[in-house]
C-alpha cells in the first residue's frame, strides 16, 4: 500500500510539475510576443519618422541612430526564427540554419559598436563644435558603417573556415536543430566567439567611459544642468546603460544553469530579457528625449485621435 500511494504521489508530483511548466512556458511566450509586437510598432514610427523627415536624413546623429534601429530590427527578425525554432523544435537543412545564426552573430556586434560611433560623435559636437561639421559627415558616417559590417563580419569569416576544415561534406546536407550549438564542432571556434565578445565590450566600454568623462568635464566647466553639454553626457550615460544590458546577453549560461529544471522556458528568458529588452531602450533614448522625433510623434498621435473624434461626431 505504501508503494502504490508513493508511486501515485509521484506521478501527481510530476502533473502538476508538467502543468506548472506549461503555464509558465505559455505565459512567457505571451509576454515576449506582445512585447515584440510593441516594439516593432515603436520600430515602425521611428523609422517611417526617419525617412519621412529630410532634417534626419542630413544629421549625423540621426543617421546613426536610423542605422542602430535598422542593425536591431533585422537582428531580433533572425532571432526571433531562431527562438520560435527552439520552441517548436524542428530539424531544418544546416545551410539554411547556419545563414541565420550567423546573421544574428554580427548583428549582435553592430549595436556596441554603433553606440561607440554615437557617443564619439556627441563628443565631438560637444567638446570641438567648431570643427562637427568637418569631422562629421555623411560620407564618413558610411564609412564607419562599413568598418563596423566588416568587423562584426570577420569572427565569423573564421568560423565558416574552421567549420568548412573540421566537417565533411554530408553534415551540410542534413538537417539540424536552428542553435549555435549546432555548428559548435571545436573548442577553437568558443574561443573565438568569446575573445571577439571580449574586444568588442572592453573597446566600446573604454569608449564610452572616455567621451562621457570629456563631456561632463565641459558639462561642469559651463556649470549650467541645462546645457547640450549636459544632455549629451546624459545620452552618453544611457548608451553605457545599454551596453550593459547588450552584456547581460553573455550571462544566459549562468541562467541556464540556474533554470536548468526549467527547460521549457529558457529560450523564452533568453529571447524577452537578453535579445529584446536592450533594444527596447534604443527607441526610448531619441525617441522620448529627441526634440524632432517627440514633435513628429505628438503629431502624429494628435492626427489620429482628431480623426477618432471626426468620426465620431459624425456618426
Amino acid at each position: 500500500m505504501t508503494n502504490i500511494s508513493d508511486i501515485q504521489h509521484n506521478n501527481n508530483t510530476q502533473e502538476i510539475n508538467v502543468v506548472t511548466k506549461n503555464v509558465m512556458q505559455w505565459t512567457f511566450l505571451g509576454i515576449t510576443m506582445a512585447s515584440f509586437i510593441i516594439y516593432l510598432y515603436i520600430m515602425a514610427a521611428m523609422l517611417s519618422i526617419y525617412f519621412t523627415s529630410a532634417v534626419a536624413r542630413q544629421e549625423v546623429r540621426y543617421v546613426l541612430f536610423g542605422h542602430m534601429l535598422i542593425a536591431d530590427l533585422v537582428y531580433l527578425l533572425l532571432s526571433l526564427f531562431l527562438f520560435f525554432a527552439s520552441f517548436y523544435p524542428s530539424t531544418y537543412p544546416a545551410p539554411f540554419c547556419y545563414i541565420f545564426v550567423l546573421g544574428t552573430s554580427s548583428t549582435l556586434k553592430i549595436a556596441p559598436y554603433n553606440l561607440a560611433i554615437m557617443s564619439l560623435e556627441r563628443y565631438i559636437a560637444i567638446c570641438f563644435p567648431l570643427r562637427h561639421e568637418e569631422l562629421c559627415t555623411l560620407q564618413r558616417a558610411q564609412l564607419a558603417f562599413a568598418i563596423i559590417w566588416a568587423i562584426g563580419i570577420l569572427p565569423n569569416i573564421s568560423d565558416i573556415i574552421i567549420l568548412i576544415l573540421s566537417t565533411d561534406k554530408l553534415f551540410y546536407s542534413q538537417n539540424v536543430i536552428c542553435s549555435r550549438t549546432s555548428f559548435l564542432v571545436t573548442p577553437v571556434q568558443n574561443t573565438i566567439r568569446i575573445v571577439a565578445h571580449a574586444t568588442t565590450f572592453s573597446m566600446v566600454g573604454l569608449i564610452i567611459i572616455f567621451t562621457y568623462t570629456k563631456i561632463m568635464l565641459v558639462a561642469f566647466r559651463v556649470d549650467l544642468r541645462k546645457s547640450s553639454a549636459a544632455k549629451a553626457g546624459t545620452t552618453v550615460m544611457l548608451h553605457a546603460i545599454q551596453l550593459l544590458l547588450c552584456m547581460v546577453a553573455y550571462s544566459y549560461s549562468i541562467f541556464e544553469t540556474l533554470l536548468r529544471d526549467y527547460v521549457s522556458v529558457l529560450p523564452m528568458v533568453n529571447f524577452c530579457f537578453f535579445m529584446c529588452l536592450p533594444r527596447f531602450i534604443s527607441p526610448i533614448i531619441y525617441g522620448i528625449r529627441d526634440e524632432l522625433f517627440r514633435k513628429r510623434i505628438k503629431n502624429v498621435l494628435c492626427c489620429r485621435c482628431q480623426k477618432q473624434y471626426r468620426k465620431q461626431a459624425v456618426s
